[in-house]
């Protein structure tokens, strides 16, 4: 198996009939002399099988030939969700369908251009179904074994964007996974009923998935199955593939949306990252908005749910967007019309959160459907752009082999960690009963945000991982398992510290209301007794507290304390204590009656942002760096041989000149080299380092420990 490049880098150039055939010969000459090392395509079954067992492969042949006599390695985007005609056609009860018993059509992919797409990344045949399995599944066997062994063959990509539509499974095949799926959870018809309240059931085929969602048990029973079958799907494919090829390593992309939509389309960033050698991530930016934060975010997302595993940016905006419906009415300058400098930004950000290979959605725009014109960094008719060109710029400064020791460095752990319980965000879906859950992903990023906006590194940290982390912030807290919570107060007896917004763990397990709050003994955790508590989010956008002479805005909910062994240290403004501090074995805890992430989300209030920045302090949080004009980002990373390297990021239209002071924690440090920026961006004195950094670009520096 040859190696993958230093830093893969290229773009997804093929989807059936874009771009033009006679560019093809082309566009792979002009790809390779720009720096270009990877191509993913999408292997469409739709595009691919046009009769039961007629494959057309002549299109796909030519692309991977092309790659093999330009020296461009490609990635295998197996697409069994584009599902060929005939089959919608001869197999009807293979078709997805909706709570209300209709099935989905065959219809256009937006990405693609082509049809056989049914609802989202869902595709439209269900592998419940044995006979849509064994189809999916001679085509994957078709593909594997017709390219696993050409030159130009790199890896598979599996389910992209890893995510399902809320609105299927139901038909039969389903069903029945459902049931056998209860059965092995409870043993027994009747054990089922009482967890359900559904005391009178008679036989397993009275047992029906919930149309209507609500914070029931039954929802949430049905929404844990849900993602466990989807991607048992997922397995299937890997499992198929390598059993076929066991020499390519398999990838993957997700979306980015473990704090959105792991409850409702099953993006479990960390489930689908444990499965594949390398994951990755869409984000394009003008589809997000702008914002700093919002990228940083999802680089630290993936990174987080990667556990150590390489990840890629896997489709990265290069061209602009125009007509879609995440962007009508933006501003042009929100990534709209994308800049050469916004494609160098971009993925300085992606690599310094530690990305070691990029891809952009596009080489060339599509010609047809709504997202012509889209994406890509090179023009329409396949000439190059001033956005291409700083694209091959980049490509080739990363690939160089003077950034071999710079891209195997990784970003230094988080000064403190955000908590991540799942069934918390399944509970506010259900809770919403409209298909959201925003109080859950509001108040998880206005917490990320808090932090970034003061130039706190914070780490996303699933609850399975939390050991790794001497301080974290639980947003949002309000259902928690049993057996997380047991989790979290033996990690602060261990020595942890934990700061916790209101209401921890109020619902506990199936949903269902502790009599004693903070539930599940919590409160011996945190040294309180609830003495009250509102749930009125429609009027509480307004509520405040004092802290250390702050005043923080809260909202969403309210719960008041007693003291309880712990000591109260703020108030709301009618008296009632909003604040507890305790210790407990080793560790400490800091409740907070409200949710400062939400409102901060919401606000962007001054003393809400001085309160992220205060209970850093309390936690003794001294970060890794500090910007001194307070508009630049500033990351390290450290390669396993102990060099130290320092990114520092400008993310706005003006020159900024700064300085950086690193943490004691790392000794002295002087600049030993640049690897990006000009050579007087950097000068140093002690610890404290002056930087002078573009518009929109970035200074990167070994730094060298002195001893």
């Amino acid at each position: 198996m040859n190696a993958l490049p230093q830093l893969p880098y290229g773009a997804v150039y093929f989807r059936k009939s874009n771009p033009p055939c006679e560019d093809w010969e082309r566009d792979y000459e002009a790809a390779r002399e720009d720096g270009m090392n990877l191509f993913r395509h999408w292997f469409m079954w739709g595009a691919i099988e046009t009769a039961p067992g007629v494959f057309d492969w002549a299109d796909y042949d030519r692309q991977m030939d092309l790659a093999a006599q330009q020296g461009i390695k490609t990635i295998i985007a197996e697409m069994i969700t584009s599902v060929p005609e005939w089959a919608v056609d001869t197999y009807p009860s293979a078709v997805h369908t909706r709570a209300d018993g209709t099935r989905l059509k065959s219809r256009m992919g937006v990405s693609s251009a082509t049809g056989g797409f049914g609802d989202g990344s869902s595709g439209a045949l269900c592998l419940d179904c044995p006979e849509a399995r064994q189809l999916a599944g001679r085509f994957l066997k078709e593909l594997v074994l017709r390219y696993k062994d050409h030159p130009a063959m790199a890896g598979y990509d599996v389910w992209n964007e890893c995510n399902y539509s809320p609105h299927v499974c139901y038909c039969e095949h389903t069903k029945n996974k459902f049931r056998s799926w209860l059965q092995n959870k409870y043993g027994s018809l009747r054990e089922l009923g009482s967890a359900w309240h559904r005391y009178s059931y008679t036989g397993w085929d009275q047992v029906q998935p919930p149309e209507q969602l609500e914070p029931y048990p039954e929802c949430m029973d049905w929404l844990d199955f849900k993602k466990d079958n989807f991607y048992n799907h997922m397995q299937w494919r890997i499992d198929l593939i390598r059993s076929l090829d066991p020499d390519h390593p398999i990838t993957a992309h997700g979306i980015a949306g473990s704090m959105n939509a792991m409850a409702s389309m099953g993006a479990d960033d960390w489930l689908a990252a444990s499965k594949v050698e390398v994951y990755g991530f869409t984000w394009v930016a003008s589809r997000k908005g702008s914002e700093p934060w919002k990228q940083w975010h999802a680089v630290d997302l993936t990174r987080a749910a990667s556990g150590g595993k390489p990840f890629w940016h896997a489709e990265a905006q290069g061209g602009p967007l125009w007509l879609q419906p995440q962007v009508t009415g933006r501003p042009r300058e929100d990534g709209r019309v994308t800049e050469p400098e916004d494609i160098r930004l971009w993925q300085m950000t992606s690599f310094a959160g530690g990305a070691r290979g990029l891809l952009f959605p596009r080489w060339r725009p599509l010609l047809d459907g709504p997202l012509f014109g889209a994406f890509g960094p090179y023009a329409m008719d396949g000439s190059r752009t001033e956005r291409s060109r700083m694209a091959g710029t980049i490509a080739k400064w990363a690939n160089a082999s003077a950034q071999k020791e710079l891209l195997e460095a990784a970003p230094v752990q988080g000064d403190i960690g955000i908590l991540v319980t799942p069934e918390t965000q399944t509970f506010d879906y259900l809770l919403s009963r409209e298909g959201k859950c925003e109080l859950y992903s509001h108040s998880m990023w206005g917490a990320y945000q808090g932090f970034f906006d003061n130039h706190i590194q914070a780490d996303w940290v699933h609850i399975d991982q939390i050991d790794k982390f001497k301080v974290l912030y639980w947003p949002y807290p309000i259902m928690t398992l049993h057996t997380h919570a047991e989790v979290i107060k033996r990690w602060v007896e261990q020595g942890g510290i934990l700061i916790s917004e209101g209401c921890p763990a109020y619902f506990g397990d199936r949903g269902r209301v502790g009599t004693r709050q903070p539930n599940y003994s919590l409160g011996e955790l945190f040294g309180a007794m609830e003495n009250g508590v509102e749930f009125m989010p429609d009027i509480l956008g307004d509520v405040t507290f004092g802290f250390n002479g702050l005043t923080v805005r809260g909202g969403v909910y309210v719960q008041s304390y007693a003291a309880g062994g712990g000591v109260a240290l703020g108030t709301y403004s009618d008296g009632r204590t909003a604040v507890i501090e305790h210790t407990c074995g080793k560790g400490r805890t800091l409740l907070v009656g409200t949710f400062p992430g939400e409102a901060y989300y919401r606000t962007h209030d001054a003393g809400t942002l001085e309160f992220f920045s205060e209970v850093a302090r309390w936690a003794g949080i001294q970060p890794h760096a500090r910007d001194s004009n307070g508009t630049l980002t500033v990351r390290l990373s450290e390669h396993h041989n102990g060099s130290l390297y320092l990114w520092v990021l400008n993310h706005g239209r003006e020159e900024v000149v700064s300085e950086v002071a690193l943490s004691p924690a790392w000794g002295e440090c002087r600049p030993s080299g640049i690897h990006w920026g000009h050579h007087e961006a950097l000068s140093a004195s002690a610890n404290v380092l002056q930087v002078r950094v573009p518009a929109k670009d970035a200074v990167i520096a070994r730094l060298t420990r002195q001893t």
